[in-house]
């Protein structure tokens, strides 16, 4: 049996994931179970740890000391979930998945889920352990995405994120453990991108471990082209206008690089009438409204079918993430149809193939990203990128060819 272990099971990014790749190894007759701190969904081949009232309880309260632990330490509060100190956790190696699993899976286990110290436990049972890594914490002193830091390439110290950065400050502190523990550990990494592939073999307490770079995956029959008219009108948007669509639109989150998508639709060409911007995810009231063009604003989305309707009702969807692993929304979007303007950094040039399916922007360029969203919606009459994005999805991250490769390494540990 394989286990995978994950934090969340449908919040964020990497919760999503993982509950996408067990689904996709049942869907192809793996027997494969994932044990979650936090359950949000009852669904066959999920389990969670906090499986009573008093259990959740004692989630919130590992939670808050974990990020208690941390407040001494933070330089602000722009920066008190980007790094994990790993220091409270639940003792994950007696729980009976555990015991009986043949492959373990690790995912995103921080906040309060899995400790350093829990991760030790885990090492020791034995088993063959394979780690997906869904950002750069498995190799840092604790940062989530490094923000152009290279130190853990060598050795982590005078941390950015830190209030106040040392030679042997915490992150000094953390990497150490993580060196120690990841010294004679039987893991196998593996990078949904080419990007923390790169990575994970040049950081030195993961270079003498393998590496594999093997893609999420993704269920094409859910996520999947509908018509622009149907989703639109599903939506309340107008059928006549070219719409760009920014989502999961954190706008205080300096990561997502909203400031240079607001700043590339003013470069837009003013000759080209009838576009309109489409947003969804989590905002500030009055977060759009330097946006010099109709805005429209879904919120938070959290109905599949709904997500599925604005993915499919845009003409261009644009992601400028300054950090980004394998950007989840970026996969759907093309699933369903609608090519992606991105930077050039992290997994995007992974998934977008520059002037084929997409565009890809010179990093943190506000005119390039323009230029990508005049070059999508000049070029996509008849549908023909439109056609090639889903191509890229069903060669690429279709559940069947992803399952068979997590399949293949698998047998391979045993």
């Amino acid at each position: 049996m394989i286990l995978h272990l994950c934090t969340f099971q449908l919040e964020g990014g990497a919760g999503v994931a993982a509950s996408r790749l067990n689904q996709a190894l049942q869907n192809h007759g793996i027997d494969s179970h994932l044990l979650v701190y936090r359950q949000q969904k009852a669904k066959n081949g999920v389990t969670a740890w906090a499986d009573t009232p008093w259990k959740n309880s004692v989630f919130w309260a590992r939670f808050s000391a974990e990020r208690l632990l941390f407040l001494p330490h933070e330089k602000d509060k722009t920066v008190r979930f980007a790094f994990s100190p790993a220091a409270v956790g639940v003792p994950i190696e007696e729980h009976p998945l555990v015991q009986q699993a043949d492959v373990i899976n690790i995912h995103w286990i921080n906040f309060g889920f899995l400790s350093l110290a829990g991760l030790s436990r885990l090492f020791s049972l034995g088993k063959p352990i394979v780690w997906t890594m869904h950002d750069m914490w498995a190799f840092t002193g604790g940062c989530h995405y490094s923000s152009g830091c290279e130190l853990f390439l060598t050795h982590c110290q005078f941390c950015p994120f830190l209030k106040k950065p040392a030679l042997y400050d915490l992150s000094f502190e953390i990497f150490e453990k993580k060196k120690k523990l990841l010294a004679e550990a039987n893991v196998s990494f593996v990078s949904p991108s080419k990007w923390l592939g790169h990575l994970t073999q040049k950081a030195s307490i993961t270079a003498h471990l393998p590496s594999y770079v093997i893609p999420n995956p993704i269920d094409t029959a859910v996520f999947h082209p509908l018509s622009k008219a149907d989703a639109r009108l599903k939506l309340g948007l107008p059928l006549d206008k070219k719409l760009i669509l920014f989502a999961g639109a954190n706008t205080l989150d300096p990561r997502k690089g909203y400031e240079y998508f607001r700043e590339a639709i003013h470069k837009l060409d003013t000759n080209n009438p009838g576009v309109e911007i489409a947003f969804f995810g989590k905002s500030q009231p009055g977060a759009y409204q330097e946006i010099n063009l109709p805005v429209h604003d879904l919120g938070k989305l959290s109905d599949q079918d709904m997500i599925v309707a604005a993915y499919s009702a845009a003409d261009a969807m644009v992601v400028t993430s300054l950090e980004d692993n394998l950007p989840n929304t970026v996969m759907e979007a093309m699933a369903c149809g609608t090519p992606v303007v991105g930077f050039q950094n992290g997994g995007i040039p992974d998934m977008i193939d520059h002037l084929e399916n997409g565009y890809i922007a010179s990093f943190k360029s506000a005119l390039s990203v323009a230029e990508g969203i005049q070059w999508v919606l000049d070029n996509n009459q008849g549908g023909k990128l439109s056609a090639l994005t889903r191509q890229k999805v069903l060669t690429t991250y279709s559940e069947e060819v992803v399952a068979r490769q997590y399949a293949d390494l698998y047998q391979s540990l045993r």
